[in-house]
């Protein structure tokens, strides 16, 4: 019987449908995970667990690696506990982007590895630097920047395999690695991020919004610039004087924290945003609604005239791709790896990330005439089942990966963990 080891610090994130088809199929599947994981049944999960911080007034740019490696060594402890119950997985399915899978091979060195790319750190040409407000940087945070690769470096080099999800994430990679380079998105769900006619939001004072109102959607994990926020708080006022029917759902939260640019100390990017342009908003038809369930998010996006998506190169969110699967007519920023998604008057719009008029102009016109964007709505959805579906494209991508690196099964390998 074959063994899939799965690690992520947040498992299942891009892994639990892969993970899952696997048991099913026979293999024996294990997961390891921070506290933050969450179990999927039929899968033993093991979370690691810190004993101790990085080092006080260490090299500026060696915080990273020496906690990635930390993280790394707290995994091993996982690992060895599956190993004293005679797992011992064939195949290793890992996210190296917090240093977990950094010395699973002194524990299981016969394991073949894929490594999953997710991002590789640039000092140019990517998010950092991306956004003219927010200055230029330093010699010494370049170099802060540049070494958060350490320890991902070390992953890619020991994988048998390296998947990304978009070409432009691939093309961070450093050109030598890309002969073992896969490019599999994991797709999205469309059975569930569907068209939803009757789709609706009720909000916390009880007013419900449907498709008889024009509604803008706004989705981030977390409010900040690397995702438009800033941008699209400045288009709104003049969206809502123009078109006095609009509402404006933001989805998300306040948290201080996520990708980018901190927020100045002591506020949040929502307060700081609020300060500038909420006097000319009408916080009447400006709704945050805080982290969603995602069904209800689903119904956000469903019930969307238009849904902005804004990113400074970076990673692609699962948002953008579920709002196309619900027909959301979608207006993005002109930059990667959108283009790799987007083609512009044919399935969504691209705008340049930095001109707010631009944005402004497109809701009106969307929540205006949402009929003459009916074509990229319904173009939206085709191009999500035809390049990014799960079931038919992800899931079998995936399998296929594994089942070539891991042929034989003919039960004298693996184990299922106890």
């Amino acid at each position: 019987m074959p063994a899939a080891l799965f690690v992520h610090t947040n498992f299942p994130a891009q892994f639990g449908f892969v993970a899952e088809r696997l048991r099913k199929e026979g293999w024996a599947v294990a997961a390891i995970a921070s506290a933050t994981g969450r179990p999927v049944a039929g899968i033993p999960l093991l979370r690691w667990q810190m004993t101790r911080g990085t080092t006080e007034n260490i090299f500026r740019p060696a915080v990273r690696a020496e906690a990635d490696l930390l993280r790394g060594r707290a995994a091993v402890e996982c690992a060895k506990a599956l190993s004293g119950r005679g797992f011992r997985p064939d195949l290793v399915i890992g996210h190296p982007g917090w240093g977990e899978t950094t010395f699973l091979k002194e524990v299981f060195p016969a394991a073949r590895q894929v490594a999953y790319a997710e991002f590789y750190y640039r000092s140019q040409g990517a998010d950092v630097g991306f956004d003219p407000e927010f200055g230029p940087l330093s010699l010494d945070e370049r170099c802060v920047v540049a070494a958060k690769n350490a320890t991902l470096a070390m992953a890619y080099a020991e994988a048998d395999r390296i998947v990304a999800p978009t070409p432009f994430q691939a093309g961070l990679l450093p050109p030598s690695l890309h002969a073992r380079l896969s490019i599999i998105h994991e797709g999205v769900d469309t059975g569930q991020a569907r068209p939803d006619p009757a789709a609706a939001v009720r909000l916390p004072d009880g007013r419900v919004l449907d498709r008889s109102r024009p509604v803008v959607t706004f989705v981030n994990r977390r409010f900040e610039p690397l995702r438009g926020f800033h941008v699209f708080l400045r288009a709104l006022p003049t969206l809502l004087e123009r078109v006095p029917e609009a509402e404006v759902l933001l989805v998300g939260s306040d948290q201080r924290g996520g990708y980018g640019p901190a927020a100045p100390e002591g506020t949040t990017w929502k307060a700081r945003m609020l300060a500038e342009v909420g006097p000319r908003l009408d916080m009447r038809r400006v709704h945050f609604t805080g982290p969603l369930p995602h069904a209800e998010m689903l119904a956000a996006l469903a019930v969307s005239a238009a849904h902005v998506y804004y990113t400074y190169p970076f990673v692609l969110s699962w948002s953008l791709l579920e709002a196309m699967a619900c027909e959301a007519l979608v207006i993005c920023s002109d930059t990667a790896p959108l283009r790799d998604v987007i083609e512009p008057g044919r399935n969504g719009l691209l705008l340049d990330f930095f001109d707010v008029d631009a944005l402004s102009e497109a809701l009106i016109e969307a929540c205006l005439r949402p009929d003459a964007f009916r074509r990229l709505r319904v173009r939206a959805r085709e191009t999500i089942l035809e390049r990014f579906d799960r079931a038919r494209h992800g899931l079998p991508a995936w399998l296929a990966l594994a089942n070539g690196l891991v042929p034989a099964r003919d039960g004298a390998r693996g184990g299922r963990p106890g």
